[in-house]
């Protein structure tokens, strides 16, 4: 069985950084960063592939959250910069076989999820 696990999580102000971190025992092609308001579905944020550097991200992530990954330890990060109340959500981490997945359906494996939660 496939264990994914994410860390990092917590409060902080507006405007601050948080960098989240998640782990496999897997090998997978892709992971990458989801997350989930109350009330609302899952939401894309990016995706790093765990061979090439290519990475992809939510058009309204990018230049905030930075995705990348250490391939050796199976682990991928989300630095995430000048964070705002919005961004307060559950956040998820997820594998997958596919080549640039930006689906929730694309994903076979996910975490139990880490809270971030942005203070005004």
């Amino acid at each position: 069985q496939v264990h994914v696990v994410e860390s990092g999580g917590g409060v902080v102000q507006t405007g601050g950084s948080l960098r989240l971190s998640c782990t496999t025992s897997g090998h997978p092609l892709s992971m990458g960063w989801f997350r989930q308001s109350p009330g609302q579905g899952r939401e894309f944020v990016a995706t790093i592939n765990m061979i090439s550097t290519n990475t992809y991200y939510a058009d309204s992530m990018e230049g905030r959250f930075t995705i990348s990954r250490d391939s050796a330890e199976r682990t991928v990060y989300l630095q995430m910069n000048n964070l705002e109340p919005q961004d307060t959500a559950v956040y998820y981490c997820a594998t997958s076989w596919k080549f640039r997945p930006i689906t929730a359906a694309e994903y076979d494996e996910w975490g139990q999820g880490t809270q971030v939660t942005i203070s005004s």
